[in-house]
């Protein structure tokens, strides 16, 4: 038994699949069953079990899967900190963003870390949350930053950063001048909304709900693929919308739009880092989770 066979079995597990482990680490099927089944001689029981197509761990599997994360994780964090000692930082990284983090907070993120490791190259994929999630379980992302938690199982997050929504209003809009609306008065006025994979719409949901109210009892009169298409919508009058502050923080500085508070209702929500829960993380990822916290606590 090595790491390698270790790192065979925990990609087995994660992609439920020989054939697909195979794919991700440039293996042949038979390669892989042969890996899995050393491992099996090794322990003396049966650790994967082929049910409906899916190859899932058995119960002696389990707790091997729970070890070999922790050794995987382990010596990768032995790779790291050599790598940070020596200053040999290097590599390609793949991570995503929803909307807002993808546009608003990623990109200066990884210009910092590209200054300080100029041999590391980085692919920021952004797309709606359940697109960046999808990518994350599939493997194609590391991690992901969204706007809003999954039920996932296979998925784990943790609050990354906070924002706030805030309800944004043309510049000449009659309630332009106002700090606050009634809720009521907001189920009037035409509405725009993002697309329904989008992590905004959830948490306006999530805060709506908890106000005792729905979506569907807006006035929606468009439907829109990205936060920068609503603002163009909110600017051209086809109607307003609720969106992250962080979004607008230059159109608000301006006075090219402007923001007002909902009566009674908590538009507070977080941006979550996203990573797969059974996927090991590579010394780079590790790195650069944690420049990036180091930055957003400055």
């Amino acid at each position: 038994m090595d790491l390698w066979q270790l790192h065979i079995f925990c990609k087995v597990i994660e992609l439920k699949s020989f054939s697909k482990a195979g794919k991700a680490i440039y293996l042949s099927q038979p390669t892989v069953s042969s890996h899995i089944k050393d491992l099996e001689d090794h322990f003396g029981c049966r650790l994967i079990d082929r049910l409906s197509k899916k190859a899932i761990p058995t119960k002696a599997g389990e707790l091997l899967h729970a070890y070999a994360n922790e050794l995987i994780a382990l010596r990768d964090e032995m790779e790291t900190a050599l790598a940070e000692f020596q200053g040999g930082i290097r590599g390609h990284l793949v991570i995503g963003g929803s909307t807002i983090p993808g546009v608003h907070i990623l990109p200066r993120i990884i210009g910092a870390f590209i200054k300080d490791y100029p041999e590391v190259t980085i692919s920021l994929i952004i797309g709606d949350t359940e697109k960046i999630i999808s990518d994350t379980l599939s493997c194609a992302l590391e991690i992901g930053i969204v706007g809003a938690k999954t039920g996932d199982k296979s998925i784990f997050q943790e609050k990354l950063v906070e924002d706030e929504m805030l309800l944004i209003v043309p510049a000449d809009h009659r309630w332009a001048e106002k700090k606050h609306i009634s809720l009521k008065t907001l189920l009037k006025e035409p509405f725009i909304v993002r697309e329904r994979g989008s992590g905004t719409l959830k948490s306006i949901r999530h805060s709506l709900r908890r106000a005792g109210c729905d979506i569907e009892e807006f006035k929606v009169i468009a439907e829109m693929g990205s936060t920068e298409a609503v603002i163009q919508g909110i600017k051209n009058n086809i109607g307003i919308s609720i969106l992250s502050a962080i979004a607008v923080t230059e159109d608000l500085r301006t006075g090219t739009l402007k923001s007002l508070m909902i009566e009674n209702l908590n538009l507070k929500r977080s941006f979550y880092l996203t990573r797969h829960k059974y996927r090991s993380v590579s010394p780079l990822c590790q790195m650069f989770m944690k420049f990036m916290k180091k930055e957003l606590l400055e």
